[in-house]
């Protein structure tokens, strides 16, 4: 599994990161199939730079041929993706972008992620970690700051526990309003109460705009909660995580 990260891709006026991850993911496609995409949260401080809320995305891939061609691949992989976002971030933002191999993040990239959920971090720990982890890092404008998400991302992707997933395989369409609950299992997703965590297989459940299930022990679930008297009987309420 490959593990792609990009950060500081927009402006106030552009599409969001989010986008140009989804971007990323059919840009590729021919070779490598999207397992998901996820929006992670950083740490939000005057002192941070970024546009709205500073997340970060992740990227979740698999090869579509054989592990011998994995090297030659993935430069071609890595040119695409920076051919990509050089074409496509927005005037005034600071992009980055990291590709990995899922075995080269080790607990120091994950415990990076992290720390940039919590504390402010500089670039040039961002560069040392990637280094010594055999990671491709790199800033692609600006002041390149966006490397420091890049890196944060693919580590707290790498847990299999953070995030709020945007893309889930190669759906590239959006669920929204309020949908039966068979709809929401067969995009892969488990749906569990939030009250007792037991899972839900009946029912309509109501999204928050559009179906952003999160990212639970590498599973992909959506918490839901029962509507209160007066509202509609026998549905749920989608809840939705940072």
């Amino acid at each position: 599994m490959i593990l792609i990260g990009i950060d500081d891709t927009d402006n106030a006026e552009s599409p969001g990161t989010n986008q140009l991850a989804k971007a990323i993911a059919k840009e590729v496609a021919r070779d490598w199939k999207c397992e998901r995409i996820v929006r992670h949260q950083l740490l939000q401080d005057v002192q941070i730079p970024c546009t709205t809320r500073n997340g970060a995305a992740s990227i979740l891939l698999s090869p579509r041929f054989g592990l011998d061609e994995i090297e030659s691949q993935m430069l071609s992989l890595v040119h695409q993706c920076r051919e990509l976002m050089k074409r496509s971030f927005a005037p005034g933002s600071d992009p980055g972008i990291c590709v990995t191999s899922t075995e080269n993040v080790t607990e120091c990239v994950r415990q990076f992620g992290f720390r940039c959920q919590f504390e402010i971090v500089s670039m040039n720990e961002a560069i040392q970690v990637a280094d010594k982890c055999s990671i491709h890092l790199e800033g692609l404008g600006g002041t390149n700051g966006g490397m420091i998400g890049a890196l944060a991302a693919v580590g707290l992707a790498a847990t299999g526990n953070d995030g709020r997933v945007v893309q889930i395989g190669e759906w590239i369409d959006d669920l929204t309003g309020t949908q039966p609950i068979e709809n929401i299992l067969s995009r892969g997703v488990l749906v569990r109460n939030i009250d007792d965590d037991e899972p839900i297989s009946d029912g309509t459940v109501t999204l928050d705009k559009k179906l952003r299930p999160s990212l639970r022990d590498n599973r992909i679930v959506l918490f839901v909660q029962k509507h209160r008297v007066g509202e509609a009987s026998s549905g749920y309420q989608a809840i939705r995580f940072q």
